[in-house]
């Protein structure tokens, strides 16, 4: 059993559609629905990154120490360990109520919430570990609601909405991260006003985790995925431990018997690894260099959302008008070379309108990047037998780069400046586009058919 593929929405047509025929589909039940799962997905994740690393600087932690806690990431990069009991056990209660995929999704976004509010109550300053125990709780949660969305969002979608949902999807996940960087700072800096910056630090990780109620709320309000239902009915007269057994099986074997796996699985870990080196510590770097927490949240707030957003959609515009190849060739290099806005901001110094446009070059690359990753990664995934465990070992790998080969930016960043740093995360790009061109020259993209976003 095959579903679609998740990239090519637009291969029963060849006529291009209009603008308002554009605007009508991100307007279909279905891709709103992803949309808002999009924001469920992205808002845990800066949680237990970007945002408590701003905590912790305030607390007065030092910078290798805080560099270090990429590594509660850890369960980003380890989910497709337990993907397969996602695609092959039942929840209790809530696959029964909900179904195969939205019993999960629920389940977990309610774990998620009481991992929010278990590290809303450590204190960096005195408990660090503590903070890395609950920070490694929410990466657990979190990872665990994306191997459920990935899965949902690639079942549920025909072919003539799947490129609308991409963009929607990442858009959103992207303003999720958003407001649970500049969004959480401001919180927290009117708790100020009324509480200690502890307890202020507190109430604002108590909104976020209220925040993933939006996602619950969507899951309750979607319906089961056709494909996931087929799938569900197809194993149904199998054990628990044999539905597990094949899920996991046959998404590995599947995968490891296409033509040059090993070097896609390469890339697929490398593909955002400049992203991830310079992104881990931006946040300390801007703080370092002596802007405030607000005026970080209120250019990121405000004109990072904007830059997402177009970042997004030119991201389909450039996977929809260019091959799979060439589209990864431009999402490549842009979000590479928009680390140089950094180095340039760490010359020029404590200046608006060089971290305005530092911020804009960053979100908007860094999105045309994403959406055509995730373009890639979904058309890799066909069966909905095991796409959870199979777009989360993509995924997974792909978080590699973010969790354990950036984990050293810190040290780096004290050893070289802040200037340096930012163009080496640049250089750091080019392994990952010798090995597109390998895959290139090798046919690859060819064999997973036109994908048209």
């Amino acid at each position: 059993m095959t579903a679609p593929d998740a990239t090519s929405p637009a291969a029963t047509s060849t006529a291009s559609p209009s603008w308002r025929d554009s605007l009508a589909v991100y307007l279909q039940p279905r891709v709103l629905i992803v949309l808002f799962l999009g924001f469920s997905s992205g808002l845990p994740l800066a949680l237990s990154g970007s945002t408590l690393l701003v905590w912790m600087a305030e607390a007065g932690v030092d910078l290798g120490t805080i560099g270090l806690f990429a590594l509660v990431g850890t369960p980003y990069t380890l989910k497709f360990l337990w993907a397969p009991l996602v695609d092959a056990l039942h929840v209790p209660f809530f696959t029964h109520a909900f179904g195969r995929r939205r019993g999960w999704l629920v389940f977990a976004q309610l774990l998620l919430i009481g991992a929010i509010l278990l590290l809303a109550l450590t204190d960096p300053a005195r408990s660090p570990l503590l903070v890395a125990l609950g920070a490694l709780l929410v990466a657990t949660m979190s990872s665990t609601q994306d191997i459920v969305v990935d899965a949902f969002r690639v079942e549920s979608l025909p072919e003539s909405e799947q490129a609308a949902g991409m963009a929607a999807y990442v858009a959103a996940y992207r303003i999720g991260m958003l407001v649970s960087t500049a969004g959480a700072l401001f919180i927290v800096t009117g708790f100020e006003a009324i509480v200690p910056r502890g307890a202020a630090w507190m109430w604002g990780y108590v909104v976020m985790a209220a925040l993933v109620l939006i996602g619950t709320a969507t899951a309750l309000a979607a319906t089961e995925p056709a494909q996931s239902a087929r799938a569900e009915a197809a194993t149904q007269d199998e054990g628990a431990l044999t539905r597990v057994f094949h899920a996991a099986l046959g998404a590995f074997s599947e995968f490891l018997r296409r033509k040059e796996a090993w070097v896609v699985l390469a890339f697929v870990v490398l593909f955002k690894f400049t992203d991830a080196f310079s992104g881990n510590m931006t946040v300390p770097f801007v703080i370092d260099i002596g802007f405030t927490r607000n005026d970080y949240a209120v250019i990121v707030k405000g004109v990072g959302i904007i830059a997402t957003l177009a970042g997004g959609f030119a991201g389909g515009f450039v996977a929809r008008r260019y091959s799979l190849a060439t589209s990864l060739w431009i999402g490549g290099i842009v979000q590479a070379m928009s680390n140089l806005s950094f180095s340039w901001l760490a010359i020029v110094g404590v200046n608006e309108w060089a971290l305005t446009l530092a911020i804009t070059s960053d979100n908007f690359c860094n999105a045309i990047g994403t959406v055509i990753f995730v373009a890639y990664l979904s058309a890799l995934c066909q069966n909905p037998l095991h796409t959870a465990t199979q777009y989360a070992l993509l995924t997974a790998l792909a978080a590699v780069g973010r969790t354990y080969l950036s984990s050293g930016a810190g040290y780096l960043a004290k050893a070289t400046g802040w200037p340096m740093f930012f163009a080496i995360s640049v250089l750091v790009a080019i392994p990952s586009l010798m090995l597109l061109a390998y895959l290139q020259k090798r046919g690859h993209f060819e064999a997973l058919g036109p994908v048209r976003v």
